[in-house]
C-alpha cells in the first residue's frame, strides 16, 4: 500500500484498537531508507534488552516512558516525517504506536518483526551487555509463582492452589487482550534500567 504526503510504503496495515490501520514496514526496506536519507528509528523496549543489541542507528525511548507529545516535539524540524518504532519482534511498537495514534500523531511506522527480524537479516547491529528479555521474564516469573502457588497448596494450604489459578487467569487475559500487566511491571524494575545512559534523545 502507498500513502501520499510524507507517508512512507508499508506491506499490509494493521489494524489497531481504534480501527485505525497503523502502517508496517519489513526491516530491508527500512535499511534501504537509512541508507539514503536520516530518519527517526525509536526502540521502545527496556534500556537493558536496548543495551544488548539494537539496530545500529536506533534511539530507545522505553513504552512505559513514551510521551508522545514529548518526542514528537524532539523532533525538530523532521516532526512531519513517518517515525519508525521497533521491539523485540511487533508487539510493543504496536502498542507505542497506539499511543501515537491516540495523540493525534498519525504518521507512525512499526518495524514488522522487530529487532530480531533485523539481526536475523544481516542487517548492522550494536551489541553490547547480554540481558534476559522482558518475554522471558515474564515466562520465568509466571512459572515460578505457580509452582510456589502449587507446593503451597499441597504442602501448607489448599486455598494457596488460588495463587496458581490467579496466574493463568492472568496469562489467559494477556493471551487475549494482547496486554500484559506483569510485563509492565516488570519493565520498570531496577534490573530493566541502565540509567541517563541507556535512554536516548531524538534530535
Amino acid at each position: 500500500m502507498f500513502s501520499r504526503g510524507n507517508w512512507t510504503r508499508c506491506d499490509e496495515p494493521l489494524f489497531l484498537n481504534n480501527g485505525i490501520s497503523m502502517q508496517t514496514i519489513d526491516v530491508r526496506q527500512l535499511a534501504g531508507k537509512m541508507r539514503n536519507s536520516p530518519i527517526d528509528l525509536i526502540d521502545v523496549r527496556t534500556p537493558v534488552e536496548f543495551r544488548e543489541l539494537h539496530a545500529d542507528g536506533a534511539l530507545n525511548v522505553p513504552l512505559d516512558g513514551l510521551v508522545p507529545a514529548e518526542l514528537l516535539q524532539s523532533r525538530g524540524d523532521r516532526a512531519n516525517e513517518p517515525l519508525y518504532l521497533i521491539c523485540k519482534s511487533g508487539g510493543r511498537s504496536a502498542k507505542a504506536a497506539q499511543k501515537c495514534i491516540d495523540a493525534g500523531f498519525m504518521n507512525v511506522v512499526s518495524v514488522d518483526g522487530g529487532t530480531s527480524a533485523w539481526a536475523q537479516a544481516g542487517l548492522p547491529i550494536q551489541r553490547g551487555k547480554k540481558a534476559v528479555s522482558l518475554e522471558r521474564q515474564v515466562r520465568i516469573l509466571a512459572g515460578l509463582l505457580t509452582l510456589v502457588g502449587a507446593m503451597l497448596g499441597y504442602f501448607v494450604h489448599p486455598a494457596f492452589v488460588g495463587l496458581s489459578a490467579f496466574i493463568g487467569a492472568g496469562l489467559m487475559f494477556a493471551g487475549i487482550t494482547d496486554t500484559c500487566g506483569m510485563g509492565m511491571m516488570l519493565a520498570k524494575m531496577p534490573w530493566n534500567k541502565v540509567g541517563d545512559a541507556g535512554a536516548c534523545q531524538v534530535g
